[in-house]
């Protein structure tokens, strides 16, 4: 009995490592991300017990001066979106990461990234590497069936 009663406050204290490190690599993805063309920094954050993502910054925030879509000077939107009443919807600041939960070795799953270059939305993994890299694959119905980009932090 004595020797259960010492053991038991070594198991709590392996425990709580265990949750504090396990907790720590879930929220390793949260922070300012860089594009791969550098255009733009996501800023990925927890949403409830998930994990989200939103344009924190855009190299350029307005329109080009020769926009074919007459929109020259005026801040970017989400002109692209298939739903009419959303294409006005400022990009700066716009969700494109939604539903994400980790599911270990550095993996995050089960949610969907949104692109507004052509206003679609794709199922989505994240996987981090070297602390500093996220890969983040799109894709439509399987993983083969994508495309891979890199941001870094």
């Amino acid at each position: 009995m004595k020797r259960a009663l010492t053991a038991w406050p070594t198991m709590l204290a392996v425990m709580l490592v265990t949750s504090l490190v396990y907790g720590a690599d879930a929220d390793s993805i949260l922070g300012s991300w860089n594009t791969a063309d550098r255009n733009a920094k996501i800023e990925i954050y927890k949403c409830g017990p998930e994990y989200c993502g939103r344009i924190s910054y855009l190299k350029e925030p307005n329109f080009s001066p020769r926009d074919k879509g007459g929109m020259a000077g005026l801040p970017r939107v989400d002109r692209n979106n298939p739903e009419p009443q959303l294409r006005l919807r400022p990009l700066l600041g716009l969700s494109l990461i939604e539903g994400f939960h980790y599911a270990g070795n550095n993996t995050w799953k089960g949610g969907r990234i949104y692109n507004p270059e052509d206003g679609r939305k794709y199922k989505a993994k994240i996987t981090l590497s070297q602390g500093n890299r996220l890969k983040l694959r799109g894709f439509v119905g399987m993983s083969l069936l994508g495309r891979t980009e890199t941001w870094t932090r």
